[in-house]
């Protein structure tokens, strides 16, 4: 089974659906079956390298937002990603676009550590004030994860990987994924937003059934009886 998650490393909520769907997965009795693959998706693409300002006023500013609305909306959520012990610092978050650390994701995917790449980005981004958008910084992501420097020089100094990252927002564009995080099962299920964890199990479980239907076994084929009971009574 296979599940392709759409998210921004700018997002608050996908961390918070990463850990919720991660906690149902883990309690999942197929998971060694299941693969994660994690896509790109840019909540503003528009958005400068760099942004000289903070969090707060990008979103009032940019987004037209009213501050008190802002400082309102930062509580809401820091409270819901506490509950998935996960401590958010809205007023240390550094404002970048992210479409170099998607790139970055695409190349550790190639050394099978895509995951542990989404992990660090979305960790040092909400919850360490790490600039995202720093080539510095995601070169020194890039050696922790075990990835050759000239690889990493490669990729700041080309395009390289930026057709993948852009395919993987045609992609959601072509399944009408407009809002992150979002959850694609097999390509047949999809589930928007950070759901409850009890949602995600119950959309892991109707999608293995799909999948892997019960076929019945014509035991009897050889003319032998198969004994069976039911609520009117056992067969003889």
């Amino acid at each position: 089974m296979k599940i392709e998650i759409w998210s921004d490393v700018a997002c608050p909520w996908c961390y918070i659906g990463k850990r919720r769907f991660e906690t149902a997965l883990a309690a999942f009795p197929h998971r060694d079956a299941v693969e994660v693959q994690w896509r790109s998706f840019q909540l503003d693409p528009s958005l400068p390298e760099h942004y000289d300002g903070t969090e707060l006023d990008y979103l009032s500013t940019r987004k037209g937002m009213a501050p008190a609305q802002v400082a309102g909306m930062f509580e809401h959520v820091a409270a819901q990603a506490s509950g998935e012990g996960l401590h958010y610092r809205f007023d240390a978050v550094v404002v970048a676009n992210s479409f170099t650390a998607h790139r970055l994701i695409h190349l550790a995917a190639a050394h099978g550590k895509q995951s542990a790449a989404k992990e660090r980005l979305l960790s040092d981004h909400f919850e360490h004030g790490r600039d995202i958008g720093s080539r510095d910084y995601l070169t020194s992501l890039g050696l922790d994860l075990g990835i050759d420097a000239a690889e990493l020089d490669e990729l700041f100094s080309s395009e390289k990987y930026a057709d993948d990252v852009r395919q993987d927002f045609a992609e959601a564009r072509a399944l009408g994924v407009n809002g992150v995080p979002f959850f694609v099962i097999d390509r047949k299920f999809g589930l928007s937003g950070a759901q409850p964890v009890e949602t995600f199990t119950a959309a892991l479980e109707q999608a293995w059934q799909e999948s892997h239907p019960l076929v019945m076994v014509d035991a009897g084929a050889d003319g032998q009886d198969s004994g069976t009971c039911g609520p009117d009574g056992c067969a003889v």
